[in-house]
C-alpha cells in the first residue's frame, strides 16, 4: 500500500501538468472576461469590438458602422468577398451615399464603387444589408426575395424601430459607412 501512494501522487501531478499545458489554447478562445468568442468576434461591454481595433491586431474586420440621423448602427459582416471588399474600402476612409425608398421594404442607394458579387437567392428580413448589382447597398426594413449578395446584418432593432430609424416611406436618407 505504501508503494502505491508515490505512484498515484506522481500520476496526479502529471495530469495536472498536462491540464496546465492545455490552458493557453483555451485562453485564446475567450475574451478578457472569460466569455467565449462567437464567430471570431470579441464582445466588449455587450457590443462588438470596434473594427479598427480588430484590423490593427491583424484580425479580419467583423463589424462596420452605419451613421443614420445621428445614430450609430453596428453591422455584423457576412463572411464573403463582397463584405471583405467593403471593409477594405472603408479602411481607406468613410463612405457616404444617399439611399431612397424602394418597394416599401428597403432603402437603396449607389455607393459609387463596384464590389465583388456573390449573388444567391436570399429571403431578406428587417436589418439585412444587401449588395445589389455590385454597386448599391440596400438597408432592409421589410422583407423581400431576390438574387443578390448579403453584406451583413444590423442586429438589435425591431422592424418598427428600423422603419423609424431609416425613415421608411419618407424619401432620401443620407448614410455614412465607417469602420469606427
Amino acid at each position: 500500500m505504501k508503494n502505491r501512494f508515490p505512484i498515484l501522487f506522481l500520476c496526479a501531478l502529471l495530469i495536472l501538468a498536462l491540464i496546465g499545458c492545455a490552458a493557453p489554447d483555451r485562453a485564446e478562445k475567450t475574451d478578457e472576461s472569460g466569455e467565449a468568442k462567437e464567430s471570431g468576434e470579441v464582445k466588449e461591454n455587450g457590443e462588438a469590438k470596434e473594427s479598427g481595433e480588430a484590423k490593427e491586431n491583424g484580425e479580419e474586420i467583423m463589424t462596420i458602422y452605419l451613421y443614420i440621423q445621428g445614430n450609430r448602427l453596428a453591422v455584423t459582416l457576412a463572411d464573403n468577398s463582397s463584405a471583405k471588399a467593403l471593409a477594405a474600402l472603408l479602411g481607406e476612409g468613410d463612405l457616404s451615399y444617399t439611399a431612397d425608398d424602394y418597394g416599401g421594404f428597403e432603402k437603396v442607394g449607389s455607393i459609387g464603387r463596384s464590389l465583388p458579387r456573390n449573388d444567391t437567392r436570399i429571403d431578406t428580413r428587417p436589418g439585412d444589408v444587401i449588395l445589389y448589382q455590385g454597386n448599391s447597398l440596400c438597408l432592409y426594413y421589410g422583407e423581400n426575395s431576390w438574387s443578390f449578395t448579403r453584406i451583413g446584418r444590423i442586429e438589435g432593432y425591431t422592424e418598427r424601430e428600423l422603419r423609424e430609424l431609416l425613415g421608411a416611406g419618407k424619401g432620401e436618407l443620407p448614410v455614412r459607412l465607417s469602420l469606427r
